[in-house]
């Protein structure tokens, strides 16, 4: 039973369950059976358990909360338990009626996380979103949650040139936005311990991706007088102390990528830009295969913001890609609730 003053129950931040003995425990030991451990969760301590729901990407279940609720709770959660403190006034994300009408706007990664956060932003915005991801099921659930609205789901690989000329065939003739999002995270290992196999593909992904689609969509942009770019970057693009080597050099390179292209094609009326996100609320997994990484990573954690929503990346990554970001061209923006600026 737990031994706290107020019952474990969903609201209860990871934090609380991990100081109580009981919850503890068996928080600990569900973690251990994935190949987890408590220091995972560090970064996301003072959220409510309950987030890691929608965080797991279906890793952790509602029924397992429910289940580990019921384990340190055994004569169930007494009806007088305390409601959980009434948050702060939480943003609310405040759609713009019609801003993307009649243009047609390519978004890869679009089944899950940030892309999909910012896919659905456009269709609900009134663009005709090209869905891009390497999931169908993700894709049909999402098409699935959008119905009346104009998406073209596509499955492809990014890194690969017929997947990405099956793209712009989808997109057509007209192609007004590139919301660059998919990417992958490495293994938090310092060049010293990194392998070729994490480096070429953490590069192939995020940077030589991003660059097969800018140069796939240019061609377009360019014939019709304009459009706009939105790659993504990260916090590691900023600092050294957010990933591993690999992981951190990609997104330098993007942000390079980002720069040149936005000089580039200026003038032509293109503008090219990077979102830099901080903490996510997209999944809990994270892989340290170094023990210098994992020390030295969680240590650059301690100042880090708390994971928020992917509709407050795609606010971010809207506005650029929409007329709103008329006069912004070749920045990095981070949008990352100011771990930056720690």
């Amino acid at each position: 039973m737990s031994t706290t003053t107020a019952p474990l129950t969903g609201a209860s931040t990871i934090q609380t369950w991990l100081d109580d003995p009981a919850g503890g425990a068996a928080l600990r030991g569900l973690l251990a059976q994935g190949g987890q451990t408590a220091e995972t969760l560090a970064p996301i301590a003072g959220l409510p358990i309950s987030n890691l729901v929608a965080m797991s990407g279906g890793a952790f279940p509602q029924a397992a909360l429910d289940a580990l609720v019921a384990q340190v709770n055994p004569d169930g959660v007494p009806a007088e338990a305390p409601a959980a403190e009434t948050p702060k006034a939480e943003w609310a994300e405040k759609v713009t009626a019609g801003r993307f009408t009649g243009q047609t706007v390519i978004v890869t990664g679009a089944g899950s996380g940030i892309g999909r956060a910012t896919a659905s932003r456009v269709a609900r915005e009134g663009g005709r979103v090209i869905a891009v991801d390497v999931s169908q099921d993700r894709l049909d659930e999402f098409v699935a949650a959008h119905a009346g609205a104009e998406v073209v789901a596509l499955t492809a690989d990014i890194t690969d040139d017929e997947g990405v000329a099956r793209i712009i065939e989808a997109a057509g003739d007209r192609i007004d936005a590139l919301a660059n999002i998919a990417g992958i995270m490495d293994d938090m290992t310092p060049v010293g311990d990194v392998t070729d196999a994490v480096w070429d593909r953490v590069f192939r992904v995020n940077v030589t991706g991003t660059m097969k689609l800018m140069r796939a969509v240019i061609p377009a942009m360019l014939a019709q007088g304009g459009g706009s770019i939105v790659n993504t970057s990260s916090e590691a693009s900023l600092r050294g102390s957010a990933a591993g080597a690999a992981y951190t050099a990609s997104k330098h390179a993007v942000v390079g990528l980002t720069k040149s292209s936005a000089f580039m094609y200026g003038p032509s009326g293109i503008r090219v830009n990077a979102v830099a996100p901080g903490a996510v609320i997209t999944n809990i997994e994270a892989k340290f295969n170094s023990p210098l990484g994992a020390d030295r990573v969680r240590a650059g954690m301690a100042v880090m913001t708390p994971p928020v929503a992917a509709d407050r990346l795609a606010a971010s990554i809207t506005f650029l890609l929409s007329d709103d970001g008329v006069n912004v061209n070749g920045q990095n923006l981070a949008s990352d609730g100011g771990w930056s600026a720690a």
